[in-house]
């Protein structure tokens, strides 16, 4: 599950016919036109992350932070919405849907830097040549999984989609763990691959309308270590909100 991507009509061609592209973090880079030494430079801040308080699972191990983006296709522009929560019907994430989850928004440090608005209007313009649309509500988490406690959970919900129309997955940084296996299989059939990534600046892009996604539990080796990743969800419809708030107008 490593195939070497060209370009980005490879990518695409890799989203329109399996519905996922992995992509390796030199041509990750190419294809973005995002360099490698900018996006690494933003490792510290995943240090800097809050304790994620919605877990139902009562555990500790996740840490994180969320901000919003409103991205238009056509001339390019790509804007910071007003921080809002977190929310997904009990449809697609039955273990925390229903609630609204506030966490505390990504530094400014980050999504004030070029890099950040060059990977976010990248991954919106790419996908946009998936599935056209004149703009899309991007929803942004920094995840840090740790293993200080022991078991650490990427998807403590399981396999499940997201309830947008892309996924892409970063690896920012993987350290003293093992585990942590992804698995993608199409939403309505039997096909599927399993994976692991291991290197920083690596990418999974999905099409979260055909397949569901997971990572297996990490677990220390040796001394606890972590697993840091960046998780961009794009979303054609506006943001998901409550019936309430859809409604009344407020996506």
């Amino acid at each position: 599950m490593s195939p070497h991507i060209l370009d980005s009509a490879t990518v695409v061609s890799s989203l329109s016919r399996a519905g996922y592209a992995f992509v390796q973090a030199n041509d990750a880079a190419a294809v973005l036109q995002v360099p490698l030494g900018e996006l690494a430079g933003l490792r510290d801040t995943w240090w800097r992350l809050p304790r994620d308080t919605y877990l139902r699972d009562g555990g500790r191990y996740r840490f994180r932070r969320h901000s919003c983006f409103i991205q238009e296709i056509s001339p390019p522009a790509l804007t910071q919405a007003e921080h809002r929560a977190h929310w997904q019907p009990t449809s697609y994430n039955a273990l925390h849907g229903g609630i609204e989850r506030w966490y505390e928004p990504i530094e400014t440090g980050v999504t004030g830097s070029t890099v950040w608005g060059r990977l976010l209007g990248s991954l919106g313009a790419l996908f946009a040549r998936v599935r056209s649309t004149p703009r899309w509500f991007i929803e942004a988490h920094q995840f840090r999984i740790d293993t200080s406690g022991g078991i650490g959970r990427p998807t403590p919900e399981g396999a499940h989609r997201d309830g947008v129309d892309f996924v892409a997955i970063v690896l920012l940084a993987r350290s003293s763990v093992r585990g942590g296996e992804t698995h993608v299989f199409e939403a309505c059939g039997p096909a599927g691959v399993r994976f692991t990534m291991h290197e920083p600046g690596s990418m999974l892009l999905l099409d979260d309308t055909r397949v569901i996604h997971e990572t297996t539990p990490i677990q220390p080796q040796g001394a606890a270590g972590f697993r840091d990743t960046l998780v961009l969800t794009y979303r054609a419809a506006g943001f998901q909100a409550p019936l309430a708030d859809t409604q009344a107008g407020r996506t």
